[in-house]
C-alpha cells in the first residue's frame, strides 16, 4: 500500500502537491556498490521532472564504495555525457518521518529516453519479464538487520557502542529503543511498507524486521524506502542506524536475507511435490540452478570487502554453497510448506545477502539462476542438514560442497566466469561492477580488517 493521497496527487500534478504540504521529491536508485543516490527536486517543478526526468552523471554507475569514480570501463571513460534520472511516479509516497518530502524510485534512462544498459531497475524488469513469458510468476521478501547506537556515540578507538548490549531477542531489549521502535514501525507502515515482525536481534545493538512478499520489483523498492524510513526515525531519536555488512570485528553481521519463491498458474513451486522436502521438479530445478550459479550469485548480493567479512563459518550467514532445510547454516534455506502456514509460504532464503547488494540487480540474478535450473530441468543433491564448516575437506568434496569466494579476485572470477549471470546484468554493467570491485580492493589494500570494516561501517 502507498500513501493514495501523493500518488494521486503526483498523478495530478505539482499544484496538488502543495497543498499536502510536500515541498520536494526525492528521486532514489542504487548504485552497484548497494548506496542509495538520489535527486531531491522542488515540488513545484514535479510536473516537467514527471515528463522528462532530472539530467545526472552517467558516472554514478562507476562510482566505487568510497566515491571514487573509476575510469577503467571504456564506455563511461571521461566526464562528458547525461543520463535522465525519470521517478516512477505510481510509486510516490509521503515519508511519514520527514513529512515535507516525498520519495520515489527512480530509473535512468539515456538522453533520448531510450533503456540504459547500467539501470538497475531495468535489469531486474527484464527478468521479471523473462520468467513471466515463460509462465512463472517470482515473490521476494527481505529479512533486514540493522545496529543501533546513539548519535555520535563511541569508545575513543573508532569503534561504536552499541545502544544495548544484553539479552538477545528479550523484551528489554526492544524496550530500550521504545519510542525509535514505535515511530518506525507507525511509520512504515504509513510509508507503505508492510512489515511481518520486528524485533531485537542476536548482536549487540542489532535489530532485524522482516518484509512482506511482494513482486521483485516492488520489493526492491520497498526495501529502499524501509531504509531512508529506519534512518529519519533513528535521527529522531537521538540514534543512528548502520545496515553495514559488519560494523564491530568480530560480531556478529547485518545480513538482509533474500527470501523467493516462484509460482506457476499461482501454484508455489517449492510445496505440494514428491521431491525431496515436498518441492515439485520445477521447484527443485530453481533450487539447483540457484545452487549451481551461487558463487556469481553472491559476487553480486553480498558484493563489498565488508560482505567478505561478514560471510564466516559458524556466523549462520552461508559460508558455504550448499542447500539445507531450515538450515541456517546453508548458503541457500530451504523453508518449506507446513499445515499450519500453508503452502504458499513455502520459500528459499539466500543467506548470503546483504546492504552492499543493489537490490534490484541482486534480484534480477537470483531470478536468473533460477530460470536457467528450470530451463534446464536440474536436480539438486541431497540437502545438507547440519554445519559443513565442521567436516573436513575431503567430506565436503565428496558432497560437493565449497566455500563461497572470500576474496574480490575469488569473486570477480565467479562472477565474470558465468555467462548466465553475466548475461542478466549484461555485458556493459557487469564491466561496470567489475572496476567498481577492483577499485574498493586497490583502496583497501594496507589496511587491515578492523580498518575496512570501520571504512563501511556508515555506508549503509
Amino acid at each position: 500500500m502507498l500513501d493514495q493521497a501523493i500518488a494521486g496527487a503526483a498523478q495530478h500534478g505539482a499544484d496538488a502537491l502543495d497543498p499536502l504540504g510536500v515541498a520536494g521529491i526525492t528521486i532514489v536508485w542504487a548504485d552497484n556498490n548497494g548506496i542509495p543516490r538520489s535527486r531531491t527536486v522542488p515540488a513545484a517543478a514535479f510536473d516537467a521532472v514527471a515528463e522528462r526526468g532530472v539530467g545526472i552523471t552517467p558516472l554514478f554507475a562507476v562510482f566505487d564504495s568510497h566515491d571514487t569514480i573509476c575510469f577503467g570501463h571504456a564506455p563511461l571513460g571521461g566526464p562528458s555525457g547525461d543520463i535522465r534520472l525519470v521517478p516512477v511516479v505510481d510509486r510516490m509516497v509521503r515519508l511519514a518521518g520527514q513529512p515535507g518530502f516525498a520519495w520515489v524510485p527512480g530509473r535512468q534512462v539515456a538522453a533520448d529516453g531510450s533503456p540504459w544498459p547500467y539501470c538497475p531497475r531495468g535489469v531486474l524488469e527484464r527478468q521479471v519479464e523473462r520468467a513471466a513469458a515463460l509462465g512463472l510468476e517470482f515473490r521476494a521478501g527481505d529479512e533486514m538487520e540493522f545496529h543501533l547506537s546513539r548519535a555520535g556515540d563511541d569508545d575513543g578507538d573508532g569503534e561504536v557502542r552499541p545502544i544495548y548490549d544484553g539479552p538477545s531477542y528479550g523484551p528489554a531489549k526492544m524496550l530500550s529503543v521504545d519510542g525509535f521502535a514505535e515511530q518506525l514501525l507507525r511509520d512504515l507502515h504509513h510509508n507503505g511498507v508492510p512489515v511481518v515482525q520486528f524485533h531485537g536481534e542476536y548482536g549487540p545493538g542489532q535489530f532485524e524486521f522482516s518484509l512482506a512478499p511482494a513482486d521483485p520489483v516492488t520489493a526492491a523498492d520497498r526495501q529502499l524506502l524501509a531504509r531512508q524510513t529506519v534512518h529519519a526515525a533513528a535521527r529522531a531519536h537521538g540514534l543512528r542506524a548502520s545496515f553495514a555488512p559488519l560494523v564491530t570485528l568480530g560480531q556478529v553481521g547485518n545480513g538482509w536475507h533474500l527470501h523467493t519463491s516462484v509460482s506457476r498458474a499461482g501454484r508455489n513451486l517449492l510445496s505440494g511435490g514428491d521431491v525431496p522436502a515436498g518441492m515439485t521438479a520445477e521447484g527443485a530445478a530453481y533450487l539447483a540452478g540457484l545452487l549451481r550459479d551461487l558463487p556469481a550469485v553472491v559476487a553480486v548480493t553480498a558484493p563489498s570487502l565488508s560482505s567478505l567479512q561478514r560471510l564466516r563459518p559458524g556466523y549462520w550467514c552461508g559460508a558455504y554453497a550448499c542447500w539445507g532445510v531450515e538450515n541456517r547454516e546453508a548458503a541457500l534455506r530451504l523453508v518449506p510448506a507446513t499445515p499450519l502456514l500453508g503452502p504458499g509460504h513455502a520459500n528459499v532464503e539466500l543467506k548470503p545477502s546483504d546492504a552492499a547488494a543493489n537490490p534490484y540487480l541482486a534480484l534480477a540474478v537470483v531470478i536468473a539462476a533460477g530460470l536457467g535450473g528450470i530451463e534446464e530441468g536440474l536436480v539438486p543433491p541431497a540437502p545438507v542438514q547440519d554445519n559443513p564448516g565442521d567436516w573436513s575437506e575431503a567430506r565436503r568434496a565428496e558432497h560437493g560442497v565449497h566455500r563461497l569466494p572470500s576474496t574480490v579476485e575469488q569473486q570477480l572470477g565467479a562472477l565474470l566466469g558465468n555467462a548466465r549471470i553475466r548475461g542478466a546484468l549484461g555485458e556493459d554493467l557487469t564491466d561496470a561492477f567489475r572496476v567498481v570491485r577492483q577499485s574498493d580492493a586497490a583502496r583497501a589494500e594496507g589496511q587491515d580488517a578492523a580498518e575496512i570494516v570501520r571504512s563501511y561501517r556508515w555506508l549503509y
